[in-house]
């Protein structure tokens, strides 16, 4: 079988377009640089859903007059300045309305208040305990008694709050050798966790007992050892 290398390297269109598509590269690079300095730092840092579907947007306006000959540069241009317009808009909107703000932003939204989950508010989020306690572990948090609070920002970053060493709870642990040890047998009395809303509570030797919170069966010995920064 024959092929034909002309066309597979380089299309329908002759070795002189490549030269071309290196000026339209260069000027939509030079515009995607201008329309990011206009839109500001947010524009680069922690997007929201908003403004990932503007860069979303963007690059989709940029690839196309890139390397597509059909495509001039000033359509690709225009297609910036009409996001850029409507994406000051669609900001100054926001900034005068709390409504619309949280309709287009979103709202943060607390995931563990006072060591235990908020469980009506973890199910209305699709992030799953093993992300959520990987992201926990990455800052020093080796149980739920450890933090006070933990909010899901609407960058999709989590802030935690810890409490201090001397208040320290005991509480669920979220290391993956010890959440993987659930029981619901209960053979030793002592201190232990509900593994599905982080429940603490003292338990006595038991064939099953139920959470009072969410009504599961599954416990985890709890930990109170303190965070180690």
């Amino acid at each position: 079988m024959d092929f034909n290398w002309d066309e597979i390297l380089k299309g329908a269109e002759d070795w002189t377009f490549l030269f071309e598509i290196m000026l339209r590269t260069t000027v939509m690079y030079l515009t995607i640089l201008f329309a990011l300095s206009v839109m500001g730092k947010r524009g680069v840092k922690q997007l929201s859903v908003f403004e990932l579907v503007i860069i979303i947007g963007l690059g989709s306006a940029a690839g196309d007059p890139m390397f597509y000959k059909d495509v001039g540069l000033l359509n690709g241009i225009m297609v910036f300045v009409m996001v850029i317009v409507l994406y000051k808009l669609t900001t100054y909107v926001v900034f005068k309305s709390e409504s619309i703000e949280k309709l287009i932003e979103g709202s943060s939204i607390y995931l563990i208040q006072h060591g235990k989950f908020s469980i009506q508010n973890f199910a209305k989020e699709p992030l799953a305990y093993d992300e959520f306690f990987s992201e926990m572990r990455q800052k020093g948090v080796t149980h739920l008694g450890q933090v006070d609070l933990a909010i899901l920002e609407i960058s999709g970053e989590i802030s935690l709050y810890f409490y201090p060493d001397s208040d320290v709870k005991y509480g669920l642990p979220i290391l993956p050798h010890l959440y993987a040890e659930k029981q619901r047998q209960i053979l030793k009395e002592g201190i232990y966790s509900c593994c599905w809303c982080g429940h603490t509570d003292f338990l006595s030797l038991a064939d099953k007992h139920l959470c009072p919170i969410c009504s599961e069966d599954l416990w985890i010995t709890s930990l109170n050892t303190i965070r180690i920064p």
